[in-house]
Protein backbone atom coordinates (compact mmCIF):
# COMPACT_ATOMS: atom_id res chain seq x y z
CA UNK A 1 0.00 0.00 0.00
CA UNK A 2 0.74 3.50 -0.68
CA UNK A 3 0.17 4.86 3.22
CA UNK A 4 2.36 1.62 4.15
CA UNK A 5 5.75 2.82 6.48
CA UNK A 6 8.53 1.02 4.37
CA UNK A 7 10.24 -0.24 8.22
CA UNK A 8 11.60 -3.38 8.09
CA UNK A 9 13.24 -6.18 10.44
CA UNK A 10 16.60 -5.10 9.60
CA UNK A 11 16.02 -0.72 10.71
CA UNK A 12 13.40 -2.50 13.51
CA UNK A 13 16.34 -4.28 14.97
CA UNK A 14 18.65 -1.48 14.76
CA UNK A 15 16.62 1.36 15.80
CA UNK A 16 13.31 0.12 17.53
CA UNK A 17 9.50 -0.15 16.49
CA UNK A 18 8.44 3.30 14.92
CA UNK A 19 5.37 4.77 16.75
CA UNK A 20 3.06 7.13 14.93
CA UNK A 21 3.72 7.47 11.68
CA UNK A 22 2.17 10.35 9.82
CA UNK A 23 2.42 11.13 6.24
CA UNK A 24 4.41 14.57 5.00
CA UNK A 25 4.48 16.51 2.01
CA UNK A 26 7.20 15.51 -0.42
CA UNK A 27 7.71 14.90 -4.13
CA UNK A 28 6.14 12.65 -6.65
CA UNK A 29 9.65 11.00 -6.53
CA UNK A 30 9.32 9.92 -2.74
CA UNK A 31 7.35 9.23 0.15
CA UNK A 32 8.14 10.57 3.26
CA UNK A 33 6.65 9.74 7.26
CA UNK A 34 7.39 11.68 10.70
CA UNK A 35 8.07 8.98 13.06
CA UNK A 36 8.73 8.41 16.83
CA UNK A 37 11.48 6.50 17.46
CA UNK A 38 12.09 5.57 21.67
CA UNK A 39 10.42 8.90 21.66
CA UNK A 40 12.87 10.91 19.94
CA UNK A 41 11.25 12.72 16.46
CA UNK A 42 12.59 11.00 13.38
CA UNK A 43 11.84 10.97 9.47
CA UNK A 44 11.48 7.83 7.36
CA UNK A 45 12.18 8.93 3.16
CA UNK A 46 11.66 5.60 0.73
CA UNK A 47 12.59 7.11 -2.65
CA UNK A 48 9.68 5.72 -5.28
CA UNK A 49 10.33 2.98 -7.81
CA UNK A 50 11.24 4.13 -11.31
CA UNK A 51 13.63 5.41 -13.85
CA UNK A 52 17.39 6.53 -11.88
CA UNK A 53 15.58 5.70 -8.50
CA UNK A 54 18.60 3.08 -7.21
CA UNK A 55 20.82 5.69 -8.45
CA UNK A 56 18.75 8.94 -6.86
CA UNK A 57 19.13 6.77 -3.70
CA UNK A 58 22.50 6.22 -3.83
CA UNK A 59 23.45 9.47 -4.33
CA UNK A 60 21.63 10.73 -1.07
CA UNK A 61 23.17 8.35 1.10
CA UNK A 62 26.83 8.80 -0.32
CA UNK A 63 26.15 12.64 0.32
CA UNK A 64 24.47 12.23 3.48
CA UNK A 65 27.41 10.08 4.75
CA UNK A 66 30.27 12.74 3.37
CA UNK A 67 28.25 15.62 4.61
CA UNK A 68 28.09 14.35 8.09
CA UNK A 69 31.84 15.42 8.62
CA UNK A 70 30.54 18.66 9.20
CA UNK A 71 30.44 20.54 12.99
CA UNK A 72 27.63 21.55 13.67
CA UNK A 73 25.76 19.65 11.22
CA UNK A 74 24.67 20.89 8.06
CA UNK A 75 22.72 17.45 7.08
CA UNK A 76 20.04 15.82 9.31
CA UNK A 77 22.01 12.54 10.91
CA UNK A 78 21.74 9.71 8.87
CA UNK A 79 19.90 7.09 11.65
CA UNK A 80 19.58 3.82 9.42
CA UNK A 81 19.33 2.68 5.72
CA UNK A 82 17.54 -0.19 3.82
CA UNK A 83 18.89 -0.38 0.09
CA UNK A 84 16.36 -2.78 -0.90
CA UNK A 85 13.62 -0.81 -0.11
CA UNK A 86 15.70 2.66 -0.82
CA UNK A 87 14.58 3.87 3.06
CA UNK A 88 16.78 6.19 4.88
CA UNK A 89 16.08 6.95 8.51
CA UNK A 90 16.90 10.37 9.24
CA UNK A 91 17.11 12.53 12.46
CA UNK A 92 14.07 15.04 12.71
CA UNK A 93 15.16 18.38 12.21
CA UNK A 94 13.11 21.51 14.08
CA UNK A 95 13.10 24.13 11.66
CA UNK A 96 11.35 27.75 11.21
CA UNK A 97 10.55 30.70 8.90
CA UNK A 98 13.64 31.90 7.42
CA UNK A 99 15.47 35.18 8.39
CA UNK A 100 14.47 38.01 5.99
CA UNK A 101 18.21 37.98 5.18
CA UNK A 102 18.27 34.44 4.72
CA UNK A 103 20.58 33.83 2.15
CA UNK A 104 23.36 35.43 4.03
CA UNK A 105 23.05 32.58 6.57
CA UNK A 106 22.59 30.02 3.79
CA UNK A 107 25.10 31.02 1.47
CA UNK A 108 27.56 30.44 4.96
CA UNK A 109 25.76 26.98 5.12
CA UNK A 110 25.94 26.10 1.82
CA UNK A 111 30.40 26.77 1.89
CA UNK A 112 30.28 24.55 4.94
CA UNK A 113 28.85 21.99 3.23
CA UNK A 114 31.01 22.33 0.08
CA UNK A 115 33.65 21.95 2.16
CA UNK A 116 33.40 18.26 3.12
CA UNK A 117 33.96 17.00 0.25
CA UNK A 118 37.79 16.28 -0.34
CA UNK A 119 39.89 14.54 -2.84
CA UNK A 120 39.82 10.98 -1.57
CA UNK A 121 35.55 11.29 -2.24
CA UNK A 122 36.24 10.96 -6.19
CA UNK A 123 33.86 7.91 -7.13
CA UNK A 124 31.52 8.01 -3.90
CA UNK A 125 29.57 10.48 -5.80
CA UNK A 126 29.11 11.36 -10.18
CA UNK A 127 31.19 14.57 -10.88
CA UNK A 128 29.17 17.33 -11.98
CA UNK A 129 28.31 18.38 -15.50
CA UNK A 130 28.25 21.78 -16.54
CA UNK A 131 25.69 23.16 -20.20
CA UNK A 132 26.59 21.44 -23.50
CA UNK A 133 27.82 22.49 -26.85
CA UNK A 134 24.36 22.22 -27.80
CA UNK A 135 22.90 24.43 -24.95
CA UNK A 136 25.16 27.28 -25.97
CA UNK A 137 24.37 26.44 -29.71
CA UNK A 138 20.13 26.55 -28.34
CA UNK A 139 21.03 30.05 -26.88
CA UNK A 140 22.01 31.62 -30.01
CA UNK A 141 19.63 30.36 -32.10
CA UNK A 142 17.17 31.85 -30.04
CA UNK A 143 19.04 34.67 -29.43
CA UNK A 144 18.61 35.04 -33.34
CA UNK A 145 15.05 33.60 -33.76
CA UNK A 146 14.21 36.68 -31.75
CA UNK A 147 16.04 39.11 -34.08
CA UNK A 148 19.21 39.52 -32.22
CA UNK A 149 22.16 40.00 -34.28
CA UNK A 150 25.25 37.28 -33.02
CA UNK A 151 28.51 38.79 -33.94
CA UNK A 152 30.85 36.39 -35.57
CA UNK A 153 33.26 35.93 -32.43
CA UNK A 154 30.12 34.83 -29.81
CA UNK A 155 30.29 31.34 -30.69
CA UNK A 156 33.93 30.61 -30.00
CA UNK A 157 33.13 32.78 -26.63
CA UNK A 158 30.38 30.20 -25.39
CA UNK A 159 32.36 27.22 -26.88
CA UNK A 160 35.43 28.37 -24.63
CA UNK A 161 33.16 29.03 -21.51
CA UNK A 162 31.41 25.32 -22.04
CA UNK A 163 34.76 24.26 -21.63
CA UNK A 164 36.30 26.40 -18.86
CA UNK A 165 33.21 25.24 -17.02
CA UNK A 166 33.91 21.21 -18.03
CA UNK A 167 37.54 21.98 -16.56
CA UNK A 168 36.63 23.18 -13.52
CA UNK A 169 36.83 19.65 -11.58
CA UNK A 170 37.08 20.61 -7.97
CA UNK A 171 35.52 18.00 -5.09
CA UNK A 172 33.44 20.18 -3.12
CA UNK A 173 30.12 18.38 -2.12
CA UNK A 174 27.70 19.76 -4.46
CA UNK A 175 23.68 19.56 -3.27
CA UNK A 176 22.48 19.27 -6.70
CA UNK A 177 19.16 20.81 -5.95
CA UNK A 178 19.91 23.80 -3.25
CA UNK A 179 16.56 25.03 -3.79
CA UNK A 180 14.27 26.94 -0.94
CA UNK A 181 12.78 24.38 0.38
CA UNK A 182 15.64 22.18 1.02
CA UNK A 183 17.00 24.52 3.66
CA UNK A 184 15.72 24.31 7.12
CA UNK A 185 16.79 26.94 8.68
CA UNK A 186 16.61 26.03 12.52
CA UNK A 187 18.50 28.02 15.63
CA UNK A 188 21.76 27.09 14.65
CA UNK A 189 21.67 27.57 11.42
CA UNK A 190 21.06 25.87 8.01
CA UNK A 191 20.24 22.05 7.55
CA UNK A 192 19.75 21.12 3.84
CA UNK A 193 17.86 18.20 3.01
CA UNK A 194 17.14 15.99 -0.30
CA UNK A 195 20.71 15.21 -2.06
CA UNK A 196 19.15 13.08 -5.08
CA UNK A 197 20.89 14.71 -7.66
CA UNK A 198 24.32 15.57 -5.75
CA UNK A 199 27.71 15.32 -7.38
CA UNK A 200 31.26 16.15 -6.33
CA UNK A 201 32.53 19.56 -8.46
CA UNK A 202 32.97 23.08 -8.07
CA UNK A 203 31.24 25.11 -4.79
CA UNK A 204 30.83 28.47 -6.96
CA UNK A 205 28.11 26.53 -9.56
CA UNK A 206 25.78 26.52 -6.50
CA UNK A 207 27.13 29.55 -5.00
CA UNK A 208 25.59 30.96 -8.39
CA UNK A 209 22.51 30.21 -7.31
CA UNK A 210 22.11 33.12 -5.09
CA UNK A 211 22.68 35.78 -8.20
CA UNK A 212 21.15 34.02 -10.84
CA UNK A 213 17.79 33.00 -9.00
CA UNK A 214 18.11 29.51 -7.90
CA UNK A 215 17.77 27.77 -11.53
CA UNK A 216 16.85 24.63 -10.67
CA UNK A 217 14.30 25.87 -8.33
CA UNK A 218 10.47 26.19 -8.26
CA UNK A 219 10.48 29.41 -6.60
CA UNK A 220 13.00 32.43 -8.04
CA UNK A 221 13.90 35.58 -6.37
CA UNK A 222 16.13 38.51 -7.14
CA UNK A 223 17.75 39.81 -3.90
CA UNK A 224 19.18 43.33 -3.76
CA UNK A 225 22.84 43.93 -4.91
CA UNK A 226 24.42 44.48 -1.40
CA UNK A 227 22.67 41.24 -0.03
CA UNK A 228 23.86 39.03 -2.28
CA UNK A 229 27.35 40.75 -1.64
CA UNK A 230 26.89 39.94 1.76
CA UNK A 231 26.05 36.06 1.05
CA UNK A 232 28.96 35.68 -1.64
CA UNK A 233 31.24 37.11 1.11
CA UNK A 234 30.11 34.64 3.42
CA UNK A 235 30.30 32.20 1.30
CA UNK A 236 34.21 32.80 0.50
CA UNK A 237 35.15 33.74 4.04
CA UNK A 238 33.68 30.39 5.33
CA UNK A 239 34.90 28.49 2.60
CA UNK A 240 38.44 30.22 3.33
CA UNK A 241 38.47 29.67 6.92
CA UNK A 242 37.48 25.44 6.52
CA UNK A 243 39.80 25.03 3.75
CA UNK A 244 43.01 27.19 3.89
CA UNK A 245 42.20 28.18 0.38
CA UNK A 246 40.14 31.03 -1.90
CA UNK A 247 37.27 29.22 -3.78
CA UNK A 248 38.49 28.15 -7.82
CA UNK A 249 37.12 29.09 -10.56
CA UNK A 250 35.07 32.02 -11.90
CA UNK A 251 31.21 33.37 -10.49
CA UNK A 252 30.37 34.90 -13.93
CA UNK A 253 31.53 31.39 -15.47
CA UNK A 254 28.95 29.52 -13.17
CA UNK A 255 26.05 32.32 -13.75
CA UNK A 256 26.66 32.33 -17.84
CA UNK A 257 26.78 28.56 -17.74
CA UNK A 258 23.08 28.48 -16.27
CA UNK A 259 22.03 30.51 -18.51
CA UNK A 260 22.64 28.62 -21.69
CA UNK A 261 20.93 25.78 -19.36
CA UNK A 262 17.25 25.47 -21.62
CA UNK A 263 16.65 22.47 -19.02
CA UNK A 264 17.04 25.32 -15.60
CA UNK A 265 13.34 26.73 -16.87
CA UNK A 266 11.62 23.48 -16.24
CA UNK A 267 10.75 21.26 -13.25
CA UNK A 268 13.05 18.23 -12.92
CA UNK A 269 10.78 15.69 -14.81
CA UNK A 270 10.56 17.57 -18.26
CA UNK A 271 14.56 18.08 -18.39
CA UNK A 272 16.47 16.43 -21.09
CA UNK A 273 13.03 16.05 -23.86
CA UNK A 274 13.11 18.93 -25.73
CA UNK A 275 14.85 22.19 -26.19
CA UNK A 276 13.02 24.47 -23.69
CA UNK A 277 14.58 27.30 -25.34
CA UNK A 278 13.84 26.83 -28.40
CA UNK A 279 10.05 26.78 -27.13
CA UNK A 280 10.44 30.17 -25.54
CA UNK A 281 9.42 32.35 -28.81
CA UNK A 282 5.79 30.78 -29.24
CA UNK A 283 5.11 29.20 -25.43
CA UNK A 284 5.24 30.43 -22.06
CA UNK A 285 4.63 28.49 -18.88
CA UNK A 286 4.75 28.66 -15.35
CA UNK A 287 6.47 26.23 -12.76
CA UNK A 288 6.76 27.90 -9.52
CA UNK A 289 6.67 31.75 -8.92
CA UNK A 290 6.89 32.78 -12.34
CA UNK A 291 7.43 31.78 -15.95
CA UNK A 292 9.93 30.67 -17.92
CA UNK A 293 10.42 34.15 -19.73
CA UNK A 294 10.22 35.64 -16.10
CA UNK A 295 13.60 33.38 -14.90
CA UNK A 296 15.32 33.89 -18.68
CA UNK A 297 15.23 37.76 -18.73
CA UNK A 298 16.35 37.32 -14.97
CA UNK A 299 19.22 35.39 -15.77
CA UNK A 300 19.87 37.82 -19.24
CA UNK A 301 20.10 40.62 -16.95
CA UNK A 302 22.14 39.34 -14.40
CA UNK A 303 24.95 37.77 -16.59
CA UNK A 304 24.41 40.86 -18.53
CA UNK A 305 25.92 42.91 -15.96
CA UNK A 306 28.55 40.43 -14.77
CA UNK A 307 30.33 40.53 -18.40
CA UNK A 308 30.45 44.33 -19.39
CA UNK A 309 33.27 44.27 -18.54
CA UNK A 310 34.45 40.52 -18.91
CA UNK A 311 37.31 39.70 -21.15
CA UNK A 312 36.21 36.87 -23.10
CA UNK A 313 32.66 37.41 -22.31
CA UNK A 314 31.92 41.27 -23.65
CA UNK A 315 30.37 38.87 -26.97
CA UNK A 316 28.07 37.38 -24.67
CA UNK A 317 27.18 40.99 -22.68
CA UNK A 318 26.02 42.32 -25.55
CA UNK A 319 23.56 39.04 -26.88
CA UNK A 320 22.44 38.74 -23.17
CA UNK A 321 21.50 42.58 -23.18
CA UNK A 322 20.21 42.73 -26.92
CA UNK A 323 18.24 39.50 -26.42
CA UNK A 324 16.82 40.89 -22.83
CA UNK A 325 15.40 43.88 -24.39
CA UNK A 326 14.08 42.52 -27.19
CA UNK A 327 11.98 40.34 -25.48
CA UNK A 328 10.92 43.18 -23.04
CA UNK A 329 10.02 44.68 -26.31
CA UNK A 330 7.85 41.55 -27.20
CA UNK A 331 6.64 40.99 -24.15
CA UNK A 332 5.72 44.30 -22.25
CA UNK A 333 3.96 42.42 -19.38
CA UNK A 334 6.69 40.18 -18.37
CA UNK A 335 7.49 41.50 -14.67
CA UNK A 336 10.38 40.96 -12.60
CA UNK A 337 11.04 38.04 -10.69
CA UNK A 338 10.19 38.40 -6.72
CA UNK A 339 12.63 40.01 -4.19
CA UNK A 340 11.50 37.50 -1.83
CA UNK A 341 10.93 34.01 -1.30
CA UNK A 342 7.67 32.56 -0.62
Amino acid sequence: MWTQLPFGEGLRAALGPPRGPRRLESSPRSRVWRVELAGTPAVVKQLVAGPGAEERYAREVAALRIASRAEPAVVPALLGTDPGERVLVLAHVDHRPPPREWIVGYAKALARLHATGVPADAGLLPAWSGPTQGDADSFLHLAETLGVTVAPGVPAELTALVGRLDRAGGHALLHGDPCPGNDLHTRGGVTFIDFEQASLGNGLTELAYVRIGFPTCWCVTKAAPALLDRAETAYRTTWKALTGTDPEADLTDACAGWLLRGDALVERARRGTVDHLARIPDHDWTWGTVSARQRLAHRLGVVAGMTADRPGLRGLHTVSTDLRRAMAARWPSLGPVPADRP
